[in-house]
């Protein structure tokens, strides 16, 4: 059986509030006992039960992120920058998957501050409810949204600038002289997908000469991509260009126009949006709208383990990160 501490105070010959004090660095202990009780504890290979000194300090040092789907590359990248940021902190992240499902998600919030974590960050996977909002807020500890809109000042948010990159793929098509565009996109008010469909929107409806463009809902994974470009090739010739609203998306509508002998750019051109890793590695690469996955993951993590710290006043946070334009072969001018 694992050693406890009373093993140590009693291998030691001392009190356990001596123990705690020497094994912490605490207050009262005198060099010799404190170097007497480390060895001790080294030999019985004792380790502190984090659980218990949680119910003491009212921290467990864990927090939690409830993501949509691990198996998104976008999200992966994400985990990984809350990952370092906790881990640097001291801290164990526990990864949960909602799957899509608004249910899940918030059993999940329940089951995680019964578990006693110090703090949550949410992916949501749609627009929050009055209801959950008052949930999330009342659930005693806090949260973080991850990629939602500022639209409510009771959460902190970390989220790039969606509105800003859909602009941006929108000027970069007219750049290039294409004046008939299709938008695929997820569901309809979806948060930051939402968002990039406005400015996207915005910028081609001012464009001189451009048509309104074409914009298809869908489900935003592969075989949403997929099933939308399909749709969109049933329609009337004549659209050059594509703006997917994820990467991920934008593999399906490559898949789809491959399958239907159309070639990338020189047929259509493809603009995604996240710049995943296998976004460089697809033929031809694919142009696409950067986002700062990792460092929204460490921003998440530091706002909410200062909310963690500063549990008499946490002030809310909104921290939007910028996005940027990477070019690569998946568009062409038109002549």
């Amino acid at each position: 059986m694992a050693a406890t501490i009373k093993d140590v105070a009693r291998e030691s010959g001392v009190h356990i509030s001596t123990v705690s004090r020497a094994l912490n660095n605490g207050y009262g202990v005198n060099p010799q006992t404190r170097e007497l009780v480390v060895a001790v504890a080294d030999r019985l290979q004792y380790r502190p039960n984090r659980v218990a000194r949680g119910l003491v300090t009212g921290r467990s040092h864990s927090l939690a992120l409830i993501l949509s789907d691990i198996r998104n590359p976008f999200f992966a990248e994400v985990a990984r920058g809350a990952e370092d940021a906790a881990w640097s902190s001291g801290c164990d992240l526990v990864l949960c998957n909602s799957d899509l499902n608004g249910g899940k998600q918030m059993k999940y919030v329940q089951s995680l501050v019964e578990k006693r974590v110090d703090g949550i960050l949410m992916n949501s996977v749609a627009a929050l409810s009055r209801a959950q909002q008052d949930e999330l807020a009342g659930c005693g500890v806090p949260v973080v949204l991850l990629n939602r809109p500022v639209s409510s000042r009771r959460f902190s948010i970390v989220c790039a600038d969606n509105e800003a990159g859909g602009a941006m793929a929108a000027r970069y098509l007219l750049s290039l002289g294409h004046r008939r565009v299709a938008h695929l996109t997820g569901p309809r008010q979806h948060g930051n997908l939402t968002d990039r469909t406005r400015g996207f929107v915005r910028v081609m409806a001012s464009a001189k000469g451009a048509e309104e463009p074409v914009i298809l809902h869908g489900d935003f994974n592969f075989s949403g991509g997929l099933e939308l470009a399909r749709k969109l090739m049933e329609r009337p010739a004549g659209i050059t260009a594509i703006f997917a609203a994820n990467d991920v998306m934008a593999f399906g509508v490559a898949r789809a126009l491959l399958d239907r002998g159309m070639r990338i750019p020189q047929d259509i051109s493809l603009v995604g949006f996240d710049n995943i890793d296998f976004a460089s590695v697809m033929y031809p690469p694919l142009t696409t709208i950067h986002q700062p996955k990792y460092e929204m993951g460490r921003a998440a993590v530091e706002i909410l383990l200062r909310l963690a710290r500063d549990k008499e006043k946490p002030t809310p946070e909104q921290r939007i990160l910028g996005v940027e334009l990477i070019e690569r072969q998946s568009c062409r001018r038109l002549s």
